[in-house]
C-alpha cells in the first residue's frame, strides 16, 4: 500500500499527538481541513490507523510492577492458551513468537504480592503450557506504542 510524504506526515503528527484537531492538523500539513478529515478517514479506512487510543501511565494507575513472560506451549494447544491468557486482565499485550511455540505477554500489575498471586495461581493454572521464563521491568526508559515512520 502506498503512501504519500502528506498521509506520512499526518501518521507522524497524529502519533506524538493523537488530539490534534483536523484544522491543527491541515495547518501543519498544508491542506485544507476537509482535506485533511478526508485522508484520515481513508487511512482508518484502509486500516492504516487501527483506532484512536489514550496512553495511560500505569504506575499512575496503581499497576507499579511490569513484567515480561516466555511462555512455551504444547503446539495444539497453542491458541487456546493464547486467548485464554488474552482475557486475563491483568495481560496488557500478548504476542506469538517464533520457536517453539512462544507466547511473549507483557503484565501489569499491583506489587509483587499480586505478580505472585498472578503466576501461580492465574499463569501456570493453564493447561498446555510448558515452561514460563519472567523478567521484571525494573526502570522504563523508553516505550511506544505503534512504531516510528
Amino acid at each position: 500500500m502506498k503512501h504519500d510524504d502528506i498521509d506520512r506526515k499526518l501518521l507522524e503528527e497524529l502519533t506524538e499527538d493523537g488530539r490534534l484537531s483536523y484544522v491543527e492538523l491541515a495547518e501543519k500539513v498544508g491542506l485544507s481541513r476537509v482535506a485533511v478529515k478526508d485522508r484520515i478517514q481513508n487511512l482508518k479506512d484502509k486500516g492504516v490507523i487501527e483506532k484512536f487510543t489514550v496512553v495511560i501511565n500505569s504506575e499512575k494507575f496503581g499497576k507499579n510492577v511490569s513484567a515480561f513472560f516466555e511462555v512455551d506451549v504444547e503446539p495444539k494447544q497453542l491458541q487456546q492458551v493464547a486467548q485464554n491468557l488474552a482475557d486475563n486482565p491483568h495481560v496488557a499485550s500478548i504476542y506469538q513468537m517464533t520457536g517453539p511455540s512462544t507466547l511473549h505477554m507483557h503484565v501489569l500489575v499491583e506489587d509483587f504480592q499480586k505478580l505472585e498471586v498472578f503466576i501461580n495461581e492465574e499463569l501456570y493454572a493453564v493447561t498446555g503450557i510448558t515452561r514460563v521464563e519472567s523478567s521484571v521491568i525494573l526502570k522504563r526508559f523508553k516505550s511506544r506504542t505503534g512504531f516510528k515512520l
